[in-house]
């Protein structure tokens, strides 16, 4: 049952995602920027982690997930050094899957190479 939740939560906030690209004029970018944005701001006013401590990775998973990391990294470094921790909290947090990223990003360049939209 448990591994149901996390797909269910999971997949509702992919679905709400795919629905804005289908539906709305908005661009995957801004989308994606958003969602990052509402993590934050869910986290910031404590809705996010309860559904974190329900649905596990089907809610860090998501880009609501890395909005979510970010505003856990500014909270934890602000608490360790001060208003300087809002600057380098949010990064460190993140610095992982970042990386990753970048990593993985150059090495699919490496591997395939692009074609221009006709």
């Amino acid at each position: 049952m448990y591994y149901l939740w996390v797909f269910l939560i999971g997949g509702l906030l992919c679905a709400i995602a795919q629905i804005l690209i289908d539906k709305t004029k908005l661009t995957p970018a801004r989308i994606l920027v958003m969602y990052v944005c509402v993590g934050v701001l869910l986290t910031a006013i404590g809705i996010y982690k309860p559904l974190v401590d329900f649905a596990k990775c089907g809610a860090t998973i998501p880009l609501t997930g890395f909005g979510y990391a970010i505003a856990q990294g500014v909270e934890k470094a602000v608490d360790e050094q001060g208003l300087f921790g809002a600057l380098t909290g949010g990064l460190t947090a993140t610095s992982g899957g970042i990386t990753a990223a970048l990593v993985l990003g150059v090495i699919a360049s490496l591997i395939f190479s692009s074609k221009p939209k006709n």
